[in-house]
C-alpha cells in the first residue's frame, strides 16, 4: 500500500490526503515533522539518510523526521518513527513549527507544515539501516560551521529549522 500525506493549509488544518510521491511530485503543502534529539552534553543526534532514499539521499538530516499517517497524531507518529529509524523511544515536547518550500533530488518539492520536537536521549541505539546510513552526535555550534562549508551535504530542511530557530538548544 502507497503512503499517503496529510495535506494542510497554512493553519495546519487538514484539507485532504495524497500518496507522497505525488505531493512530492506537484510540491502540496502537507504536515510533517522533525525531531531533534540532545544528550546531556547538548550534542545533537543527526543522521545520514539512507543512500537508496528517493531524495536527499546520503545528506545529512536530523535526528528523525517524517510524515504522520491519516488519523495518527503528529507527536505519536514521531515517537513511532523515531522508534523505526533509531531503535529508542524517549519523550518528546513540541516546540515549535515552519513551513517551508525546497527543491530536493529528483526533480521533487518538499513543502511542510513541519513540526519541530525535542527529545533527550543518552543510551545505545540502533539504526535501521534501510533508513539510516550513519549517526553522529554533534554540537550545534559545529553543525552550523559544517553547513556553512558544506551546505549540499545537508538536507534543505534542517537547514531551514536552524536559519529559524539558530540557537535550536531548547535545554
Amino acid at each position: 500500500m502507497e503512503d499517503n500525506l496529510i495535506l494542510v493549509n497554512e493553519n495546519d488544518i487538514p484539507v485532504g490526503t495524497m500518496s507522497k510521491l505525488l505531493a512530492h511530485q506537484l510540491g502540496n503543502l502537507h504536515r510533517a515533522f522533525s525531531v531533534f534529539i540532545f544528550n546531556p552534553n547538548g550534542d545533537l543526534l543527526i543522521q545520514q539518510r539512507a543512500f537508496h532514499k528517493y531524495h536527499s539521499a546520503g545528506q545529512w538530516a536530523n535526528s528523525c523526521c517524517s510524515h504522520p499517517k491519516p488519523g495518527e497524531e503528529t507527536q505519536e507518529a514521531a515517537k513511532r518513527r523515531l522508534n523505526e529509524e533509531l531503535g529508542f523511544t524517549t519523550d518528546l515536547e513540541h516546540v515549535g513549527s515552519l513551513i517551508y518550500r525546497a527543491e530536493v533530488s529528483g526533480g521533487l518539492i518538499e513543502h511542510e507544515y513541519d513540526h519541530l520536537f525535542v527529545g533527550y536521549y543518552n543510551q545505545d541505539f540502533k539504526v535501521n539501516l534501510d533508513e539510516v546510513a550513519a549517526t553522529r552526535w554533534v554540537s550545534i555550534e559545529q553543525l552550523t560551521h559544517e553547513i556553512e562549508l558544506n551546505r549540499n551535504q545537508f538536507t534543505p530542511w534542517l537547514r531551514k529549522i536552524l536559519e529559524k530557530y539558530p540557537s535550536l538548544k531548547f535545554n
